[in-house]
């Protein structure tokens, strides 16, 4: 995708939102923040993504995130159609802002465009309090999001952050599951951040690279 991109710092733009006007760096500052985009208001996958992201808000906020909305219509109508997402989505509260940007000015600035149809797209980015992307998500139209993964996602950035990048999430990886050390770490620089201990898999190749630690 053309734009920012995975280290890139998110341009500090001044955002018209549901809540209040405020600068994007001001709203990141000191936590991490989901900020996902949605092609338009009143549309079927958009009101069951908003619906969901409303009802895992305690997740977020137990993990000490912001969550951040966008859609391409003005503030009167999202906050005409909050109410359909609540009622779609029994349990739901949509209490994150939602930004406006009715004239498509902001989507492109934050590289949430689609490249198939040339407009606004079905993006999510993971924000770091150094306001710096960590991870995106691009979807196409027709595929809505997984919360389930946005949160598993989430949660190994934070591990990975907690730990100083020295460790790595493997595939399908849970919270309470071991990790990966980094192999950027030698054996005695491990054995001094995991007292606990670490296994070294035994691999045909004889190559002593993967290896798995349990952590908190």
């Amino acid at each position: 995708m053309p734009g920012i991109t995975l280290g890139d710092t998110v341009p500090n733009l001044e955002v018209e939102t549901t809540h209040k006007n405020f600068k994007l760096h001001d709203y990141f500052a000191d936590s991490w923040t989901v900020l996902f985009s949605h092609p338009g208001d009143f549309t079927p996958v958009c009101t069951t993504e908003l619906g969901a992201m409303g009802k895992y808000a305690h997740e977020f906020e137990q993990r000490g995130v912001k969550l951040l909305g966008l859609s391409c219509d003005d503030i009167q109508s999202h906050k005409d159609w909050i109410p359909d997402i609540e009622a779609f989505t029994p349990g739901s509260k949509v209490t994150y802002p939602i930004i406006a940007d009715p004239n498509k000015e902001i989507i492109p600035q934050l590289n949430m465009i689609d490249p198939i149809e040339n407009g606004p797209s079905r993006a999510l980015h993971v924000v770091g309090p150094d306001c710096k992307i960590k991870l995106s998500f691009l979807y196409p139209s027709t595929t809505g999001r997984n919360m389930d993964e946005v949160l598993r996602a989430l949660d190994s950035l934070l591990m990975a952050a907690k730990h100083k990048n020295k460790i790595a999430t493997p595939v399908n990886w849970k919270p309470d599951e071991p990790v990966v050390i980094s192999p950027a770490v030698s054996d005695e620089e491990a054995k001094k951040l995991f007292p606990q201990g670490f296994k070294t898999a035994k691999l045909p190749s004889k190559k002593g690279y993967l290896r798995v630690a349990d952590v908190s």
